[in-house]
């Protein structure tokens, strides 16, 4: 039998502490996985099975009709339409507001940092103090300035909303990275003749990338999971996911379908989900990047 080579690897010895850090791990596992364990069964049972109160057992027979109910057919109010139409209006809230916050943060991280104009420090202080109120205050205000605009329960107002209120964290966190990216650098490149957009686009946006995909993911999580900003500035016609979410589960017209509400609740929720799965390496690498360059 072959000896372990003297400076490779040690074999990992089982110890107390080991022992309880995956105990502690395999606990918190369970008590995050239960509710979506819980809410995935509800959904695939029938009501009268529902009924029996077995709330953690499978169900006896895959029941898909409460998500096509779920989809199409659930009701808000007097409308059976189902949460589709708010899954489109969550995608067109929330791909332009991801990508012009995300860009117009870039850009103020990367003058705040590297081209420093007269006042940076004041203005990016300003900024950051704006984004540490809570932003329930500037409601009623910005209610009134968006119908002197005629943008108020428009898609364009929403949108405008949520660009509003991510710059503050979007532009700290661009700003954040690119103060420690040499500043020789940009100064090399102007001295090649590159002006400010040039730089932007072909050095230091490439460094970014990292940093890019985190805060994409954190504005779109956020923003497609945001309630309250959709309830107020979307309109009738454009209320996201989450507000149709609210209004199919607090309709009360007939028998209360808790495998409806469920399978509506995994269908709003199953996007910023499958995001962090599919992208999860990148969100690490570039949570990692921006700390050490930090």
């Amino acid at each position: 039998m072959a000896r372990p080579h003297p400076n490779g690897p040690k074999p990992a010895q089982i110890t107390a502490g080991r022992i309880g850090l995956y105990a502690f791990l395999v606990v918190a596992a369970l008590f995050f996985l239960l509710p979506l364990y819980t809410m995935v069964v509800t959904s695939l049972k029938s009501m009268d099975e529902i009924r029996l109160g077995q709330i953690f057992a499978l169900p006896a027979t895959l029941d898909f009709s409460a998500w096509a109910t779920a989809w199409s057919g659930a009701c808000m109010g007097t409308v059976c339409v189902g949460i589709r139409s708010g899954f489109w209006n969550s995608v067109a809230i929330t791909l332009p507001s991801v990508a012009l916050s995300v860009f117009i943060g870039a850009v103020n991280g990367y003058a705040l940092s590297l081209w420093r104009p007269r006042g940076a420090n004041l203005l990016f202080g300003l900024l950051m103090a704006g984004g540490l109120i809570p932003y329930q205050i500037f409601l009623y205000p910005m209610v009134r300035a968006m119908a002197n605009i005629d943008l108020y329960n428009s898609l364009a107002g929403i949108i405008l909303v949520h660009v509003i209120f991510g710059l503050p964290l979007v532009t700290l966190l661009f700003r954040n990275y690119f103060v420690s990216v040499p500043e020789e650098l940009c100064k090399a490149a102007r001295v090649d003749g590159a002006g400010f957009w040039r730089i932007f686009f072909e050095i230091m946006l490439p460094i970014a990338v990292p940093m890019v995909v985190v805060v994409s993911m954190l504005q779109f999580t956020g923003i497609w999971n945001d309630f309250l900003l959709g309830l107020v500035f979307a309109g009738r016609d454009n209320l996201p996911m989450t507000v149709q979410l609210n209004n199919i589960v607090n309709t009360t017209m007939g028998e209360r379908t808790y495998n409806v509400n469920m399978a509506a609740t995994i269908l709003t929720a199953i996007v910023p989900l499958a995001i962090y799965f599919l992208s999860g390496r990148w969100f690490v690498r570039g949570i990692a990047a921006g700390a050490v360059k930090g």
